[in-house]
């Protein structure tokens, strides 16, 4: 319980890493809220979420105003998840508007909220961003051009935060969850683009997994790790986190 008196908000954390991340958060002691694009996906989750207490908001993530709002509330920690894979396509047949779209969600969304939470935790004395990364932000993916650029951004967010922050208590940190039995990993599947689209989802972990270590990031036990990009699969932090080795 090492989070406890410690506010969290999840974006995206209505199904996936999002929803897992949000029942870590909470068995951890956090007060958690998190968002939701639509009134359906927010049913879903506080079905699933069952007795667990947490706090869904109605936000889009382009929606500014909205997202204003919710982060406003002031949060003590900050999971910024909510991203989309699409537009699923190589480059001459992905409209532009669409990879823009992307961009919009995966980067620009994200440094907005991270610019509205980090006011509040400057202000207060410290606080923890946790970017979800992905290999794709420093590997190139046929077909994902707009994704992988949109996740390369959100890495150099990453280190501009710590560099900037770092010494008014801001802690951030990268984190790339590795392959996931989530609805996006079903998206890439069904497009069959590239060898991520290969893999059987037998092969894939449970969201259970990167959300522990999403959890275990926000306690001080991550604190000589702040400002890295980390991987689910290096061993030493499935170690720390108390995951089972790869095989």
């Amino acid at each position: 319980m090492k989070l406890v008196g410690k506010t969290a908000l999840v974006t995206g954390g209505n199904r996936g890493i999002g929803l897992a991340t949000v029942r870590a958060l909470a068995a951890a002691g956090a007060e958690v809220h998190f968002t939701a694009r639509s009134a359906a996906n927010l049913a879903a989750a506080r079905r699933a979420l069952g007795d667990i207490q947490a706090t869904g908001h109605l936000a889009n993530m382009t929606d500014r105003i909205a997202m204003a709002t919710v982060l406003d509330h002031g949060f003590d920690i900050l999971v910024n998840n909510a991203a989309v894979i699409g537009p699923i396509g190589r480059i001459l047949d992905v409209p532009v508007e669409d990879w823009a779209l992307s961009i919009d969600i995966n980067l620009t969304s994200a440094f907005h909220a991270t610019q509205r939470a980090l006011a509040g935790m400057v202000a207060r004395g410290g606080g923890t961003i946790v970017n979800i990364s992905s290999g794709a932000a420093h590997r190139p993916q046929e077909g994902w051009s707009a994704y992988c650029a949109g996740k390369a951004g959100l890495a150099m967010l990453t280190r501009s935060v710590h560099l900037e922050y770092a010494d008014q208590g801001i802690r951030i940190f990268g984190f790339a969850p590795g392959v996931v039995d989530t609805d996006m990993q079903g998206a890439i599947r069904a497009s069959g683009i590239n060898p991520v689209s290969k893999l059987p989802r037998e092969s894939l972990a449970p969201a259970e997994h990167p959300a522990r270590a999403i959890a275990w990031l926000c306690t001080p036990d991550a604190d000589a790790l702040t400002g890295q990009e980390l991987d689910i699969r290096a061993p030493d932090l499935r170690a720390a986190v108390g995951l089972p080795p790869l095989g």
